[in-house]
């Protein structure tokens, strides 16, 4: 159509613009899916038509750009005006990769709180494991709130009982009849605690302490008397003997008495060591009465043990006192302290001595 117009030279009609100028179709006769900017992207513009210039009768022969009214206006083709719509776009530009569905708002929350708490457990995890092993490596008095006062409880040396002469028994097994001590008497005495001061008057002579040092405990003379003469009577052998002060002023005495058989043991314990109270009351102690705070379970088998404690009034200072029937042994421990004698290192005490003895 545009060559037809450049033929019929200036004494053409114009072109009404409703029509259409050229093979190109308008925007609005473009076919679905295809891109707006491809039907306009080089559009050919229509002649301008002064507006003041009348129209003007086409000369005789010549060809009129016009479409006579007999022959309807051909219509082209659409598809072939339109360029390829993958030329439109640049090669290097590809098309979009459609957006993924946005997760729910809720799901985004639960998981970031979730990992929020996941790490919370493990730092915590971390913090408290550390925390444990360091506490585990402290000193009770280290930790704080567990610096709890001592009991009383002493620090002993270990304990270890002196080997048997070889093809010996010990002295409460079925086979010893007669429940002899075959091992050597002084090294069943009970050792002396940490930072106590020993008593060098109860070594005695090579550890043998002189009968008559034992009988100063008691605090009558006919009761001395007595017991002295007891003690011929029943075969006392020998005693071993240790004593010491420890530093908060509890002062400790410990006598083991050796005679020839655990029958005359059991008989000389129920005379001087009945349950109600001693039979002999001991120097410094006017009233002793039978200690029924001593824990039970302190009790060492094939052990008889008889314990005292000083009831009140009991002046300047309290005495506790035990008497121990092992075998052919029966052993007297003592301790007194200005004010009250402690339970707890004296009930220590006497079950440490009577383990030794069993």
């Amino acid at each position: 159509m545009t060559h037809q117009a450049e033929e019929t030279g200036h004494g053409t009609s114009p072109v009404p613009a409703e029509e259409p100028t050229s093979g190109v179709a308008r925007s609005d006769d473009a076919q679905p899916g295809t891109s707006a900017s491809a039907a306009t992207r080089e559009p050919v513009p229509a002649p301008a038509v002064p507006a003041d210039e009348p129209e003007s009768e086409p000369a005789p022969g010549s060809v009129s750009a016009a479409v006579p009214p007999s022959a309807p206006p051909a219509v082209p083709d659409a598809t072939a005006a339109l360029p390829d719509a993958t030329a439109v776009l640049p090669e290097s530009t590809p098309a979009p990769d459609p957006a993924p569905a946005p997760r729910p708002l809720k799901s985004h929350r639960l998981l970031r709180a979730g990992l929020r708490w996941t790490a919370a457990v493990v730092v915590f995890a971390a913090v408290g494991a550390g925390t444990a092993y360091g506490i585990a490596g402290m000193e009770r008095t280290d930790v704080p709130g567990l610096g709890t006062e001592s009991d009383g409880r002493w620090v002993y040396p270990t304990l270890t009982r002196p080997p048997l002469p070889k093809g010996r028994p010990g002295p409460l097994a079925e086979e010893n009849k007669s429940g002899t001590h075959y091992a050597d008497l002084r090294r069943l005495v009970l050792p002396a605690p940490q930072q106590a001061t020993t008593d060098e008057a109860l070594r005695g002579t090579d550890g043998w302490l002189p009968t008559k040092d034992l009988l100063t405990e008691y605090a009558q003379k006919s009761d001395r008397e007595e017991l002295a003469q007891r003690f011929t009577e029943y075969g006392l052998r020998h005693i071993a003997a240790r004593g010491w002060t420890t530093p908060d002023g509890t002062h400790t005495r410990v006598y083991l008495l050796q005679f020839d058989t655990a029958a005359v043991v059991d008989e000389l314990i129920g005379q001087i060591a009945p349950y109600g109270g001693p039979g002999y009351q001991l120097r410094g102690a006017a009233e002793s009465v039978s200690d029924d705070g001593f824990p039970a379970k302190a009790q060492i088998e094939d052990v008889t043990r008889v314990v005292y404690t000083e009831s009140k009034p009991y002046g300047t200072e309290q005495t506790r006192q035990a008497y121990l029937a092992a075998g052919d042994v029966l052993a007297l421990v003592v301790q007194d302290r200005k004010g009250t004698a402690r339970p707890v290192p004296f009930q220590q005490t006497v079950t440490l001595q009577s383990q030794l003895l069993a």
